[in-house]
């Protein structure tokens, strides 16, 4: 591990993280990014590579995947230190310094930014036995890559986002799939729910309201699940070779909320510049907390370009907070 003291160090490599990365780059400092995942991209590739997004400026769709890889490259211009599946358990400053205690050891920086994201998501379970049993051999709580249901009978439950917008791309890769949910109430966009209503009306898969997983059956793997209709209590077999329990995650700012920092619920409280509570500390995302903010990738990316912009002057105060246009900047030429 490198104990090189880093200008800045970002928490977390989602979008928001990654804009802030390119953006230090940009202002000529030195920066690393630390993230508990295993790959960089943060939710567009640990929980929905596949789906499109719609609201990135510049893109009038773009997938998650892919997005992320664009974020990769661009940020990855500037040689910054990379450190994966990884998690900062405590700031420890140390005068001039964080020396941010990792699992790795210690990571010293003269600044941070903060850009976690809600912080590390744990799945929702299905209230049956034998979940642990079969985790990971046919029940899964999201899609990696979709090539691996590829003419398999799959089961997804849940009605969100999540598992209607796998619902929709699934339907001509599994041999069978059948989407249950346990009312008739669904928490996804409203033209996702209609594609695949309408792709149910065409017998391109089976969506079944009032419907739950009462068990689940199979020796080294899962091969079936007794469905129960939740108004009936009547009960039936189905055969799977895949169930995909789309049901959400919930949300775990973990450490975090034992650093000192301001919080309001799950969130940073932070001022205009992104500055927190502590000097030197700074967050944006999904993560913070002011008046007026939104939880959008877009509003994320400008305030990557606030926080890092700030922690550039806070490390060095001769240091301008506003870079100019990037047309001029020194690092493109």
């Amino acid at each position: 591990m490198s104990s090189d003291i880093k200008d800045i160090t970002i928490i977390g490599g989602g979008p928001t993280g990654l804009y802030g990365l390119f953006y230090a780059g940009m202002r000529g400092v030195s920066a690393r990014i630390i993230d508990v995942l295993p790959e960089l991209g943060g939710q567009l590739t640990a929980l929905y590579p596949e789906k499109d997004i719609f609201d990135v400026a510049g893109f009038p769709r773009i997938l998650a995947k892919d997005l992320a890889r664009d974020l990769v490259e661009q940020a990855m211009q500037f040689d910054a230190e990379v450190c994966l599946e990884e998690r900062v358990n405590a700031l420890n400053p140390n005068g001039d310094v964080f020396e941010l205690e990792t699992d790795e050891g210690l990571r010293p920086t003269r600044s941070v930014v903060i850009a976690a994201g809600k912080g590390a998501f744990k799945s929702r379970t299905l209230k049956v036995e034998r979940w642990d049993e079969f985790w990971k051999k046919g029940l899964v709580t999201h899609v990696r890559d979709p090539e691996a249901f590829r003419d398999r009978r799959v089961l997804i439950v849940g009605g969100g986002d999540s598992a209607f917008d796998w619902s929709w791309a699934l339907r001509d890769i599994a041999s069978e799939l059948t989407h249950i949910h346990r009312s008739d109430r669904f928490r996804a966009h409203e033209r996702t729910v209609g594609q695949v209503t309408d792709a149910h009306e065409r017998r391109e898969l089976k969506l079944r309201t009032f419907h739950e997983v009462s068990e689940l059956h199979g020796d080294e793997w899962v091969n079936g699940v007794t469905l129960v209709h939740s108004k009936t209590k009547e009960a039936e077999h189905l055969e799977v070779d895949d169930v995909l329990a789309l049901i959400g995650f919930v949300p775990n700012i973990g450490p975090i909320a034992e650093w000192g920092l301001e919080l309001e619920g799950n969130a940073i409280r932070v001022d205009s510049r992104m500055r927190t509570n502590i000097p030197g500390v700074y967050a944006a995302g999904d993560i913070v907390s002011y008046e007026g903010s939104l939880e959008l990738i877009s509003t994320g990316f400008g305030e990557a370009a606030i926080a890092v912009n700030n922690a550039v002057h806070f490390i060095d105060p001769n240091a301008k907070v506003d870079p100019g246009h990037s047309t001029s900047s020194k690092a493109f030429k």
